[in-house]
Parts: structure tokens; C-alpha cells; sequence
């Protein structure tokens, strides 16, 4: 599993014109079934994406796909980890 933050690098003005773009991009992610969630961060700075299902070289070139990244506006980091624990419910999670 992967958390993944994106930190915009141009004004939120500029970040709004490409958003229609990001969000098909993150529509076929999800309908691959790779993302999990998604959500902007709080303040407006970035957002943050849950992913699985994938490994971290496949993951990348998913990222790099992503308009924002295409027309920097944004940066990813990534931070990969095995749950272990889990709230019920979530048991699929689970490695």
C-alpha cells in the first residue's frame, strides 16, 4: 500500500485550470482499481491519494501520467508501507 502526498508548485489559480484534467486521470486510477482514496490537503497545499494493488514501478509511471505532473504543477512523494493492523471492515487491506 501507498500513501502519496503531491505538493502543488504554482498558485491554486493555475492548479483550478488543470483540476478537470487531474480528476479524469484519477478516475481511470480508480476505475483500475489501483487508487482507494483521494482528497485535497487542509490548508489547499497538495492532496493525498491511498494506492494498491500495484508495485512501486508501476505505481510511477501511473504518477507520471497525471496532468499535474505533466505540466508541473505538482510534485509526488511517496511513502510505501505494509498494514499490519486494520479497523474492521477494512480486513482487505490486509497484505
Amino acid at each position: 500500500m501507498f500513501v502519496i502526498t503531491l505538493s502543488y508548485l504554482v498558485d491554486v489559480e493555475r492548479i483550478d485550470e488543470a483540476m478537470p484534467a487531474h480528476r479524469e486521470w484519477l478516475e481511470t486510477q480508480y476505475a483500475d482499481g489501483v487508487f482507494l482514496a483521494s482528497g485535497a490537503q487542509v490548508p489547499r497545499k497538495g492532496g493525498v491519494i491511498l494506492a494498491a494493488g500495484v508495485p512501486r514501478p508501476e505505481l510511477d509511471a501511473r504518477l507520471s501520467l497525471d496532468p499535474f505532473v505533466q505540466q508541473h504543477l505538482a510534485a509526488y512523494e511517496i511513502v510505501e508501507f505494509v498494514p499490519r493492523v486494520v479497523a474492521p471492515g477494512l480486513e482487505a487491506l490486509q497484505a
